[in-house]
């Protein structure tokens, strides 16, 4: 998509690396990803309490909190989800770049779209974090009720029933939540993370 000429951003904005000393931190995005229904929701909602208890803001950006505002016009197409995670990524960019933690938990079930949001984030910003949950325990929990309508006809184009889920190749970090609690997760996300968001002086 090319740039209207008409736009012209400004260069004169505070330093990004003025605002994270502020907030003592280094910006960082972390994407989690996996299918729905695997916890990533959970665990970065866990992630958010205990960075705030540490008096490090952060921001959570889900499918649900996103597609009920600024993305409530796309669907569920290869070039909606595309969009959706091409919107997704600019917005946690713009967070990050002003010292913001940004806990992005979106299905993104190809590898294409979550490099796209890795090239838009920045390889130095961009945090992957595989939510890897087995799709029987998904359809277990199925608290959305979203899976047995898939299996019905009823959702088309369903990542993990009617639609594939390419599993990340080469994730920062992979949880496995069979194995522990969401609390305990989140835990183990924030002991990777602090040595990344600190400040070296």
């Amino acid at each position: 998509m090319s740039q209207s000429p008409h736009i012209h951003p400004y260069a004169d904005y505070l330093p990004r690396a003025e605002k994270e000393k502020l907030l003592g931190q280094r910006g960082k995005v972390l994407w989690f990803t996996g299918l729905s229904g695997s916890g990533k929701s959970t665990i970065a909602r866990s992630l958010e309490r205990l960075l705030h208890d540490l008096k490090r803001p952060s921001v959570v950006l889900d499918g649900d909190n996103v597609r009920t505002g600024i993305n409530s016009n796309l669907g569920f197409s290869d070039a909606d989800r595309a969009e959706n995670i091409r919107r997704v990524a600019e917005v946690a960019k713009l967070f990050c770049q002003n010292g913001l933690l940004v806990l992005c938990c979106f299905v993104s079930p190809t590898r294409a779209l979550r490099g796209l949001a890795r090239q838009i984030i920045g390889e130095d910003d961009y945090i992957e974090i595989y939510v890897q949950t087995p799709l029987e325990e998904c359809e277990a929990r199925d608290v959305k009720g979203l899976y047995a309508r898939a299996r019905r006809g009823e959702i088309t184009n369903f990542t993990g029933i009617s639609a594939p889920f390419e599993e990340p190749e080469n994730p920062h970090l992979i949880i496995q939540t069979l194995h522990c609690s969401a609390d305990e997760a989140a835990r183990e996300v924030l002991r990777f993370l602090q040595p990344r968001m600190e400040l070296h002086t």
